[in-house]
């Protein structure tokens, strides 16, 4: 049965539809990218540099593009940010089907750090788009089936997917994404809305009022330490799982693929459980147990040589990932001020996903520098061991100072 807010809501109903798409392409190109990469170098840096690229941008760009936004119409902005990042898909199709050369990869990265940057205006408009479309009162439920759609296109579809197309052709994920993300912007250009009235303030003053309000709400500011260092963690395993599902467990572009659909059954369960969660747990004591979740499914791949274990333990990281977000993310619409949303909310997301290209260099520095005193196996091991470790201590912080209304 349809959910009665994608039904009676069609401003929500397009823009679900949008998200759905240009996920499915996201999910494509999270295994093309980096297996094409795979196909250029066996070098665990310059695949985390592929990986990086395409969070980098959040480091560089994610603060100043939250004055922009909320400064511009956000329906328009979401909907080109779309049209440019399948222009830039498209230079990546072409990479892959012609012949690598030396540095190539090199290349690769640089067009990934472009799609990086349009994806900052593109989830951050949409994001901040969300309040005004939905009620307060369906934030958590509207947030929940967002992730859930997110994950089942994004991850359960689109990595199998692309596994299957790849062993056809290494350029059909990018085709398909393509397509996906121009189908995209056109739902999001049928949304019909008001745009946000101009602040009248200009870039400094603007900027400085949301990092203003960030600076003077502690509970938001810790909020967003803690975010950083979890996808610091988090992108510092996922940038050498590919390599240590191939090296360690021999596993192929389909098996692999299936993994990540697995992960993708975990954030699914996840987000629309969190509702319930929230209301059976607590909104604090759910936040302490995904972290609690996340160190141990690390610590569980760490020492796994299976990857049914592996599956089975990333299930449960991403079911505790999309608790945090559903949690997180309507926590702070609620709590920032329209008008602040875009520059807030940018500001908040420069800490927690800023970090994540340092994590994934970290990660593939990791086993660059263990790979010959610990050997292969144990070096690709090293960064979820590392992860866990350092999720023990991120939860003696959160208990200790994280306390959300």
């Amino acid at each position: 049965m349809a959910s009665p807010l994608l039904v009676r809501n069609r401003n929500y109903r397009l823009l679900f539809t949008a998200g759905a798409l240009t996920n499915l392409g996201d999910g494509m190109i999270v295994l093309a990218l980096p297996w094409l990469a795979s196909l250029m170098t066996r070098d665990p840096t310059a695949i985390a540099a592929v990986a990086a690229a395409t969070r980098l941008p959040w480091l560089f760009f994610s603060v100043p593009a939250g004055v922009f936004i909320d400064g511009s119409d956000r329906r328009s902005l979401i909907a080109k940010a779309d049209l440019l990042r399948a222009g830039i898909v498209a230079g990546i199709l072409l990479l892959a089907l012609g012949t690598p050369a030396e540095g190539s990869v090199w290349i690769l990265a640089g067009l990934a750090f472009l799609l990086g940057s349009a994806e900052v205006l593109r989830d951050n408009a949409a994001q901040t788009i969300l309040p005004s479309i939905v009620g307060e009162q369906d934030l958590e439920r509207a947030n929940g089936q967002m992730w859930s759609a997110e994950q089942l296109t994004g991850q359960f579809i689109g990595p199998p997917l692309a596994g299957v197309l790849i062993a056809a052709g290494i350029g059909l994920p990018f085709g398909l994404d393509i397509a996906a993300l121009i189908l995209a912007a056109g739902c999001v250009y049928l949304i019909r809305m008001q745009p946000p009235r101009p602040s009248g303030l200009r870039f400094k003053e603007a900027l400085l009022a949301g990092m203003r309000f960030m600076r003077e709400d502690p509970k938001l500011l810790r909020l967003a330490i803690v975010l950083g260092i979890a996808n610091f963690l988090a992108t510092a395993t996922i940038t050498v799982q590919i390599l240590f599902a191939q090296d360690v467990l021999g596993l192929g572009a389909a098996e692999y693929g299936a993994i990540l659909s697995i992960e993708a059954l975990g954030a699914i369960t996840g987000s629309l459980a969190a509702p319930y969660a929230i209301r059976w747990i607590g909104l604090n004591r759910c936040l302490y147990l995904g972290i609690a979740v996340w160190g141990i499914g690390y610590g569980i791949v760490g020492f796994s040589s299976s990857a049914v274990v592996m599956a089975a333990a990333l299930f449960a990281v991403l079911a505790a990932a999309m608790l945090w977000n559903v949690i997180t993310v309507s926590w702070r619409q609620r709590r920032i001020p329209s008008e602040l949303l875009g520059r807030v909310n940018s500001i908040y997301r420069f800490f927690g996903w800023g970090s994540m290209p340092l994590g994934a260099m970290a990660g593939g520095f990791v086993v660059s520098a263990l790979e010959e005193p610990m050997g292969r196996d144990l070096a690709l091991r090293a960064p979820f061991l590392m992860a866990a470790f350092c999720c023990a201590v991120l939860l003696i912080y959160a208990l200790a100072r994280l306390r959300l209304d």
